[in-house]
């Protein structure tokens, strides 16, 4: 077990020098930490990035963080304003209306955008928790179950950082994503990925010496929860009226789309704006119950609308 936290600490420093940026986009939660912990080894100038709206929690840990590694740290704080501003060049960029995904995407456009001013690439902490399961849920399943899902996982894992930077014009390597990280971790036992109810539990241990606890031992915070952008669904329903809603979903619903919130429905109407109408199944795609569009065979859960069609759930 020791051999395999050596060998994977050594990786994933290897992989950060390979893919040395600028910048980094830092959260202060494990993945982002570890990457730049590592990075600031062989970059003295990076310089950290961290977007927050309201009282977000990465606020504080990305302020400790930069402070310990002495790093030059800038805070985007978003205003209402600011923030709602984005979701439409988000939208158009990523061409879905899936509320999570918005939520968490936004809150990466805007740091890219906000990066940009000051570097041409940065670091993300992308890939971590599909690559060494961090997401909770996982922790609920059998060991069968977990190796069979992270291998889906590893498959159709995608991520909105890459797209975005290309659109903004700012560089975004991943080193999580080298190909032989992507290789440890997908013959890695399960055991190793969730250990007593923690997941994340080898990558945690392979940098405990490098970081506090705090930071090593902190529970898995999806971005829109950490940046803060969660809030935005509260902000939206507020500004849309209950009679508007019920009669729009209806009409949506003619459309071929089921509208589940008003925050669902303020992103539709943005997606119909400058994307269109949504594409049509093809004859080897499933038809997504949620909005009509295609999904793969391999896939459950719809990008395009945040649908999951439980009817053709694979695990």
């Amino acid at each position: 077990m020791m051999d395999k936290i050596a060998e994977l600490r050594n990786l994933v420093d290897e992989s950060v020098r390979e893919n040395m940026c600028e910048g980094i986009l830092l959260s202060g939660g494990l993945d982002t930490s570890i990457i730049a912990v590592v990075a600031s080894k062989y970059n003295p100038r990076l310089k950290a990035f961290t977007v927050v709206f309201g009282e977000a929690p990465d606020f504080e840990y990305s302020r400790k963080l930069s402070k310990l590694l002495n790093l030059e740290h800038h805070i985007l704080t978003l205003s209402e304003k600011n923030l709602t501003a984005n979701i439409k060049p988000t939208i158009e960029i990523l061409r879905s209306f899936d509320p999570m995904e918005i939520r968490n995407s936004v809150a990466i456009y805007s740091g890219l955008k906000f990066a940009k001013k000051q570097v041409k690439s940065v670091m993300t902490g992308d890939a971590g928790d599909e690559l060494f399961a961090g997401y909770s849920f996982l922790q609920k399943l059998s060991k069968k179950q977990l190796a069979k899902y992270s291998k889906r996982l590893y498959e159709i894992m995608h991520f909105s950082s890459i797209k975005l930077g290309e659109e903004l014009g700012i560089r975004v390597k991943i080193p999580y994503l080298s190909e032989k990280v992507k290789s440890f971790a997908m013959a890695l036992n399960p055991d190793l990925k969730i250990k007593d109810g923690v997941g994340k539990w080898i990558l945690r241990k392979a940098f405990e010496n490098n970081l506090p606890a705090e930071f090593v031992w902190r529970k898995k915070t999806p971005i829109e929860y950490g940046s803060g952008t969660t809030l935005l669904k509260k902000v939206i329903e507020t500004s849309v009226e209950d009679d508007e809603f019920i009669q729009k979903k209806s009409e949506y619903k003619k459309e071929g789309v089921e509208i589940r919130d008003k925050e669902h429905m303020y992103y539709y109407e943005i997606y119909r704006e400058v994307v269109g109408r949504i594409p049509s199944s093809k004859s080897n795609e499933i038809k997504c119950v949620g909005c009509g569009g295609g999904l793969s065979l391999s896939t459950s859960y719809c990008k395009l609308c945040g649908a999951t069609n439980d009817r053709h759930e694979r695990l």
